[in-house]
């Protein structure tokens, strides 16, 4: 069954709902982004009396905006528990505990940060809000000196996610700080089966310009990357699991991987693969996995067939987040063919209204190996080149 909600379906999700037959739930949010009445839609009556008869049964949203929902119509179920052990960075530390007993994190409300003593903060350190999404509102600090600045920029933050999305997506009334995990940032989406064992759909590497850097601008996927982290991705979940006794449960994870080659999770966002549909539909560019449908049918990836097919190239969600310092009031357009012309093999383009969201879009393209030049270009890029400031 799959709930659908704002901000953003793909045209490859709704493809493979409506050749797929799969249910929908036909909710406001739903039916007012997809007016389709040939899709197999089911009223929400029938399916919270689907759900609550079958508490295991298999749910794929698109956004996290359904939370709302869920936690409105499934209350007396666990699904709404299920979701904040995971959607709550600071109860998912505290999941966490027994594996990583020496990871350093404190959650303290927004009103409290002004008085914050730097005295036992282990630095460097990253603050961000304990329901959060698409690194809004996420900073690092190297240093005491620094935090006055860093305090200044969250409380600027504030007013700006609230107008992007609900509580239930960023909630910026409590904050996590916790210790700077060094090493290569990655993420996967998966999920965990009838049986409770975690599956792997894909394995990202999300690179960044800076160590400054938080932004979510480069993720690629390739051979190489999961030829070479699987094992350990796996036994990362394979413990998660053992603790977590989660069954049917779609994932997006975001790791660290330090210099010891330990795994180290940063957050995982239930329900759900990459947000606005970029992994998963960057998983078909890349290797032609379904991962809508490999959740919903319990299907596991044959890596060794797969890139047997497969073009040995690497793949990338680029996401144009506004980083040019120039206001969106201030933006007459972007200039989307000239962003395309800049890539050896754009795959698709999606654009976003900058005026209501802070980016302005996202590209996917096809990298041959020895011209990730590329990619390093956009990764460093503010944009500029690419912005049409207004005359006034």
């Amino acid at each position: 069954m799959i709930l659908i909600d704002q901000p953003y379906i793909s045209k490859f999700l709704l493809k493979t709902i409506k050749e797929n037959h799969l249910e929908i739930v036909s909710t406001e949010a739903a039916r007012t982004m997809i007016p389709d009445d040939s899709l197999n839609w089911v009223s929400e009556k029938e399916a919270v009396k689907f759900i609550k008869n079958n508490p295991n049964c298999k749910l794929y949203t698109n956004s996290e905006n359904t939370i709302n929902w869920i936690e409105k119509n499934l209350s007396s179920t666990k699904l709404p528990s299920k979701i904040q052990i995971f959607k709550n960075k600071i109860r998912f530390r505290e999941l966490l505990e027994n594996i990583f007993p020496d990871y350093f994190f404190k959650g303290i409300k927004f009103e409290d940060l002004v008085d914050l003593s730097m005295e036992n903060i282990k630095f460097p350190f990253i603050i961000k809000p304990a329901v959060g999404f698409f690194s809004l509102g996420v900073h690092k600090v190297d240093n005491p000196k620094e935090w006055p600045m860093v305090l200044d920029k969250i409380t600027n933050d504030i007013a700006e996610i609230k107008s992007f999305y609900p509580n239930e997506v960023v909630d910026t009334s409590n904050f996590i700080i916790e210790e700077c995990i060094e090493g290569e940032e990655y993420a996967m989406d998966c999920y965990f089966n009838k049986e409770g064992k975690p599956v792997i759909l894909s394995i990202y590497h999300h690179r960044f310009s800076t160590g400054k850097d938080v932004n979510d601008r480069v993720y690629t996927t390739s051979k190489e990357i999961i030829e070479k982290h699987l094992p350990e991705m796996q036994k990362f979940l394979n413990a998660l699991a053992a603790i977590a006794n989660i069954k049917n449960f779609p994932f997006h994870v975001e790791v660290r991987i330090d210099k010891n080659g330990t795994v180290i999770p940063i957050e995982l966002n239930p329900m759900r693969f990459g947000g606005w549909c970029t992994t998963a539909d960057l998983s078909y560019f890349a290797y032609g996995i379904n991962s809508y449908l490999y959740f919903l049918n319990g299907t596991k990836p044959n890596w060794d067939e797969l890139f047997k097919k497969g073009k040995n190239k690497k793949y990338s969600l680029i996401l144009l987040d506004n980083n040019s310092g120039i206001p969106e009031n201030k933006i007459a357009s972007f200039n989307y063919d000239l962003l395309l012309s800049d890539f050896e093999n754009p795959m698709e383009l999606r654009k976003v209204d900058f005026n209501k969201y802070p980016f302005f879009g996202m590209v996917f393209v096809e990298t041959s190996l020895g011209n990730e030049k590329e990619l390093t270009q956009i990764l460093t890029s503010d944009l500029k080149k690419y912005i049409k400031v207004k005359i006034i």
